[in-house]
């Protein structure tokens, strides 16, 4: 990884980070503060699968886009800008739709993905390596912002809305570093329209259909799982140090992943990662305990790890260089669309039975496992 290349991976690491303590701050009391305006098991599942779907489309735009112009951080810092301001707009929820409705409008802000993810790709051959770090830093903000959860909670005793007033100001923090990222893309004179998806290679896209699958099981099951461990536990504050432990394993394990993925392959390393997401699924059947919450709390945060950034390098792997951004932008819409239908269906059988829900969601990644076995790597 060149100096240039690096620097650009740790700035916008830097900024993700920033972003991700806010985000984090938020997202371990949402199941809380959803449930205290009147959800449920359904509106669990609606604003997961939000959270990521409703605003997927908009992902894909700003990839596409950011070819056409041959400009990625245009975008990048608008994602991050409207983030900041929607974050303040939580604070006029009065009931859990309106809530839902704000936090999916949010998600708008996350058009600046795939024109990031793309700088990371024109920044070094090492795309393992590289998206590992931005990872890693993204997940260790995650761990921070949920610790900063635990303190103002437990220590301080704020309420809900005052802990989110404190994540939309730290959020600002989240733009400086993108001052000082250089876009590294060169003139391409090939003319991208939207006829580029057409174009994309057909190994690419039924990997996104693979990933897609398995989202459908992996859709923001950290939710129920938050519920789960207050019904386990009878407390609030352990479900939020689970939370980080959670964010911890990732963040430990997403460097080491990415780098493992350019030596051994990303194939065998989804392989891996949707198998103990099967063994998680399953063995959250059984957890009746503290120490078993630590154990698959634990071992969710290494499936992330195994998985995102490594679905992500593989994207880059597969994608023509003219076509970086719309490539990104196809997988993160399609997989972000997918989880709406897979946070009301998980959410229907959570009410129905927790147990089968959890089955659920082991056998639709044993599908995803399965159908991994025909895509073809790129050497």
């Amino acid at each position: 990884m060149d100096k240039r290349g690096s620097k650009n991976i740790k700035l916008l690491g830097g900024s993700s980070l920033f972003n991700d303590i806010a985000s984090e701050m938020i997202t371990p009391i949402l199941p809380f503060y959803i449930m205290a305006l009147g959800g449920g098991g359904v509106s669990l599942g609606l604003i997961s699968g939000l959270r990521e779907g409703l605003s997927s489309v908009f992902k894909f735009i700003g990839g596409w886009a950011s070819d056409k112009i041959h400009k990625r951080m245009p975008f990048v810092f608008f994602g991050y800008l409207f983030s900041i301001i929607s974050r303040f707009l939580f604070l006029l929820a009065k009931t859990w739709q309106s809530m839902t409705l704000l936090v999916a409008f949010e998600r708008f802000g996350k058009l600046r993905d795939p024109p990031r993810d793309a700088i990371i790709t024109d920044s070094t051959d090492k795309r393992g390596q590289g998206f590992g770090l931005h990872q890693a830093m993204d997940t260790t903000g995650g761990l921070i912002g949920t610790l900063l959860v635990v303190l103002l909670y437990w220590k301080f005793q704020l309420d809900f809305k005052t802990i989110i007033l404190c994540a939309a100001i730290i959020s600002i923090l989240s733009i400086v570093p993108l001052f000082f990222v250089k876009d590294p893309q060169k003139k391409i004179k090939k003319k991208i329209t939207l006829k580029g998806v057409h174009e994309l290679h057909c190994n690419l896209k039924y990997f996104i259909f693979t990933a897609s699958v398995f989202t459908m099981a992996n859709f923001g099951l950290y939710m129920f799982l938050i519920i789960l461990a207050q019904q386990i536990t009878g407390s609030i504050i352990i479900p939020f140090l689970l939370y980080a432990l959670f964010s911890f394993s990732y963040a430990v394990f997403a460097f080491p992943a990415g780098v493992l993925s350019d030596k051994i392959g990303r194939k065998r390393l989804l392989f891996l990662g949707y198998s103990l997401f099967i063994l998680v699924g399953l063995g959250f059947t059984r957890v009746n305990s503290i120490p078993l919450l630590i154990l698959f709390f634990a071992l969710y945060g290494l499936v992330y790890a195994l998985t995102q950034a490594t679905q992500r390098a593989f994207v880059s792997d597969v994608a023509a260089p003219e076509r970086k951004g719309t490539a990104f932008g196809l997988y993160e819409s399609v997989t972000g669309v997918v989880n709406i239908p897979a946070g009301l269906i998980a959410g229907l059988i959570w009410n129905y039975s927790q147990n089968a829900m959890f089955y659920y969601v082991s056998g639709v990644s044993l599908v995803a496992l399965i159908l991994m076995f025909f895509v073809k790597e790129e050497k």
